[in-house]
């Protein structure tokens, strides 16, 4: 029971202190939390957030290999240690942890969508295709996917396809189609 308390205690006083925008201190409670269990992965996958907002991203990578390593069927932590490796450049290795997320979760939207950047960082415009469809059809609304998609059609030398995306943008987010038509040329409805 006291055991129970005394993590309970030191989860909360870390998220204040997050909350309060005191990191260090917030981590060093989740620190707490790990050295009372080391398998804690609560408090492993906290101190992998915080390391990247801090942009230590080498330090967040290795925490979530550990959340991995103890949980493997984690997508999430597969996802959050994909960004990561996407946002240092290393795009083969962040594909297979995408890929690792949407095994275990065929609807998990956001792996799809950074197998599809990852793809296009490496000019496999083609295959980036089905991924950036996978992830406009899980989040319909968003228009990060259908924005990619367009500019992967374009680079594709498939006007016609990206020009049929940029009117579907237009009915919902205009800024976004606007900005996709100045940076590809595509012309807006009506005009």
């Amino acid at each position: 029971m006291r055991r129970t308390l005394q993590r309970w205690y030191r989860d909360h006083m870390a998220a204040w202190c997050i909350l309060f925008r005191q990191r260090e201190k917030g981590i060093s409670y989740y620190m707490k939390m790990l050295a009372a269990d080391p398998r804690d992965t609560l408090a492993l996958a906290s101190i992998a957030f915080r390391y990247a907002e801090a942009g230590r991203r080498h330090d967040a990578l290795e925490m979530f290999e550990r959340v991995i390593a103890l949980r493997p069927d984690d997508n999430e932590a597969h996802f959050n240690r994909g960004f990561l490796l996407q946002e240092l450049g290393r795009h083969d290795e962040a594909l297979a942890a995408f890929r690792r997320a949407t095994e275990i979760n065929p609807d998990h939207d956001r792996a799809h969508y950074g197998i599809g950047l990852s793809l296009i960082a490496l000019r496999r415009y083609e295959e980036a295709v089905a991924p950036l469809k996978r992830n406009t059809v899980l989040q319909p609304m968003s228009p990060y996917g259908w924005y990619q998609l367009a500019r992967v059609e374009v680079d594709l030398n498939q006007r016609d396809k990206a020009q049929k995306v940029l009117e579907h943008l237009m009915t919902f987010e205009p800024k976004v189609a606007k900005q996709l038509a100045r940076e590809t040329g595509l012309k807006l409805p009506g005009k």
